[in-house]
């Protein structure tokens, strides 16, 4: 009995050369020279005290020995690639990155991924959040929730949802003698603004107010959920997305103060690459995105037939 195993390099020239009976096609399979497989099989066989090949003008067969090993090396050689194949596939089957707007991974997507958690539990969901668009060529990623107008070049985009655009507020602006009661009374609130939007002169103009108003003194955040949570927390109006309010209206945190909405241009996508969009995996997270989509725009049909609609500019 030897005292450790043999080399592995050496058993992997074995493997290839007596699969082949040649040291040359060993040696362009293993991507190495010949004169290495030569030396590979000359340690092995000096190191298992045994003669494995005998060399003929030629040609090349194996020894008794040889053929009698061959068998066990090369089933464990099969066993390795196949539990490294396993391990590659159900890693690359399990693991679900996908990228989206911080804002709308915060406000729509975590309270809701519990349902697809439920459903697939054998996916395990990575969210990254970005301002930027992601370059599915560099990034691992293996899907995106984008808004916009679903034309990408390369890429399968899924509709998800429209978005309108109406200012929310807490309920305690509704209440005294200073309270909210027509587009007229934001002359005397704070608006609260998010970096790079310009949804509030568009509102206004919708509303047939001055756009002027837009630019009075008011607070700015760079991202749109902490517009909303200022606005929750009673510090002024912001300008609500049907994603970034539905939930904090619902819940009674924040009120829909008139009876004005206007559509935005744009809506949010599911994107893949198209030579990876029918995945499982990525099949399965779409299907749920839009089954949970189309089920809140029912109940908000629904709700809308019941006298609760807010009016169209």
């Amino acid at each position: 009995m030897i005292a450790r195993l043999p080399s592995l390099n050496g058993l992997r020239a074995f493997e290839a050369a007596a699969r082949h009976l040649s040291f040359t096609l060993a040696a362009q399979e293993l991507n190495v020279t010949q004169t290495a497989i030569s030396h590979q099989i000359r340690r092995l066989e000096e190191e298992l005290n045994i003669r494995l090949f005998i060399r003929q003008n030629r040609s090349l067969a194996l020894t008794p020995q040889a053929i009698e090993y061959l068998p066990g090396i090369r089933a464990a050689f099969q066993d390795l690639r196949s539990a490294t194949d396993r391990l590659l596939r159900n890693d690359n089957d399990r693991v679900l990155t996908v990228s989206t707007l911080t804002s709308f991974a915060v406000k729509w997507l975590l309270p809701r991924l519990r349902g697809f958690q439920d459903q697939h539990p054998d996916i395990d969901v990575r969210i990254t959040t970005s301002i930027e668009l992601v370059d599915f060529r560099k990034d691992n990623v293996d899907a995106a929730i984008r808004f916009g107008r679903g034309q990408w070049p390369g890429l399968r985009a899924d509709w998800l949802m429209a978005e309108h655009l109406f200012p929310v507020c807490s309920p305690a602006l509704l209440k005294g003698k200073q309270a909210l009661r027509r587009p007229e009374d934001l002359s005397r609130v704070t608006l609260l603004h998010t970096s790079a939007h310009d949804d509030w002169r568009l509102w206004l103009t919708a509303a047939g107010l001055p756009p002027e108003l837009s630019q009075s003194p008011g607070l700015t955040f760079d991202l749109a959920f902490m517009t909303i949570q200022a606005a929750i927390d009673g510090i002024g109006v912001a300008m609500g997305q049907t994603a970034y309010v539905a939930d904090d209206i619902a819940k009674g945190r924040l009120v829909v103060p008139f009876d004005i909405t206007m559509p935005a241009d744009a809506g949010f996508y599911i994107v893949a690459p198209q030579s990876k969009a029918t995945a499982p995996k990525i099949d399965a997270f779409r299907d749920w995105l839009i089954a949970t989509t189309e089920a809140e725009r029912n109940a908000q049909s629904t709700r809308n037939h019941s006298g609760k609609r807010l009016s169209t500019a």
